[in-house]
């Protein structure tokens, strides 16, 4: 479940502050774009959620979404909270201070490969680029589920950075009153969810 703009940039969609690495000065792109909140992208990450066994979070994200979302209130807390949540870091350690999650701090391409073989449902990633990059590397993604905004900012952290070729299938597409593409395209080939 990732916000990317038309030319790919998944840096810091929801505020200014929320990642300046490199400089980036567009912080806040996916807000300042639509009127308002845009319930159809609510509904489209809801029914991800619902069917999900799991988060798998790089670091900061998960601390960002622990900050942001349990100053919030809403429905997007309570499942954010009782959701399982596999955190990917080098610097963390345990206890994690948000219920439900699981430092995953040795290899990252063994922890998930062992994950993906337990039985159940999906595993879904929201942002974390370059956990992404990591496990596209190494065939572990199954599916995007994107949230497609209508700008272009130039500059910023690419979901697709470098040379990276990979065929995908369109699943479905569908275009919100707010002008947002949510789209979902599969790997041709095995992995885990995105989104």
């Amino acid at each position: 479940m990732n916000n990317v703009t038309l030319d790919g940039v998944m840096q810091a969609p929801g505020r200014a502050d929320e990642d300046t690495r490199g400089g980036f000065t567009y912080g806040g792109w996916a807000t300042q774009n639509i009127e308002e909140p845009d319930p159809e992208i609510g509904a489209a990450m809801g029914v991800r959620m619902s069917q999900s066994d799991g988060l798998l979070l790089g670091r900061r994200t998960y601390e960002d979404l622990l900050t942001t979302w349990n100053n919030r209130g809403g429905m997007f807390k309570d499942a954010l909270n009782a959701a399982p949540k596999y955190v990917v870091s080098q610097t963390l350690t345990d206890p994690l201070p948000w219920p439900n999650s699981t430092l995953l701090d040795g290899d990252v391409v063994e922890a998930v490969a062992d994950l993906r073989s337990r039985p159940g449902r999906e595993l879904h990633i929201m942002g974390s680029g370059q956990l992404i990059e990591t496990l596209l590397a190494h065939q572990l993604v199954d599916e995007f589920l994107l949230m497609i905004f209508p700008v272009v900012l130039g500059s910023g952290r690419r979901l697709f950075a470098g040379d990276t070729y990979m065929g995908l299938k369109l699943i479905e597409a569908n275009a919100t009153s707010s002008g947002v593409v949510i789209a979902t395209f599969q790997m041709k080939g095995a992995g885990l969810a995105i989104g």
